[in-house]
């Protein structure tokens, strides 16, 4: 089967109408911590909770029931980042990231820069390696870092809701925050040095 034909195959198989909700998920998940109403920020945490389950869901059935394609390999990350982003964003507007005991939260505002920056940089280095016909495998520290970031941010999407009922769920969020940035660091290093080694060589292939 082609790559064309297993994408129009599988359009519609679970695997891919999972990525399909995680996607639609993030402007409902978004709107609801703009909002600030605590009621409103549970809601947050069940649908993020729900489509950070999906990511592990649906790369697992695809491969269990051999329904991989291209389009769901293009669309997983994809979702990854707009969940992600699309938080920290909404972090970002509502103030949470100037939020913290002893000025964590203040700080933070700069992991989630470099989290950002990174994930804009890897996205270009992407589409100049696929122009090279370059592939750069998905390491296993890159998925310990989207890891670490979906956990960070459902810290702080849980945020004051999360406080009332555990403490130093916020300044936990925090410092995981910083913890995902090193990792998107060093996986950023690793693309970038993949890029790099492309442009200095004769047959990048």
């Amino acid at each position: 089967m082609s790559t064309v034909d297993a994408s129009r195959a599988y359009a519609w198989s679970l695997p891919n109408l999972l990525t399909y909700a995680r996607i639609a998920a993030v402007p409902v998940v978004v709107g609801c911590l703009l909002t600030k109403d605590i009621d409103y920020r549970w809601l947050a945490l069940g649908l993020y909770i729900a489509a950070a389950i999906t990511d592990y869901v649906d790369g697992y059935l695809a491969r269990a029931w051999s329904q991989q394609s291209p389009l769901g390999r293009m669309l997983d990350p994809i979702a990854d980042k707009l969940l992600v982003a699309s938080c920290l964003l909404a972090f970002a507007a509502t103030g949470m990231l100037q939020a913290g005991t002893a000025n964590i939260g203040t700080i933070s505002f700069w992991a989630a820069v470099v989290i950002l920056c990174r994930e804009i940089l890897v996205s270009g280095l992407r589409e100049f390696l696929a122009e090279l016909r370059v592939s750069v495998p998905v390491t296993r520290v890159a998925k310990w870092k989207t890891a670490a970031q979906l956990t960070a941010v459902g810290f702080l999407v849980a945020g004051p809701a999360g406080d009332q009922i555990v403490p130093f769920v916020t300044e936990a969020g925090h410092v995981l925050l910083w913890v995902a940035a090193g990792l998107t660091l060093y996986t950023g290093y690793d693309y970038f040095r993949a890029g790099l080694r492309s442009v200095f060589t004769d047959d990048p292939a």
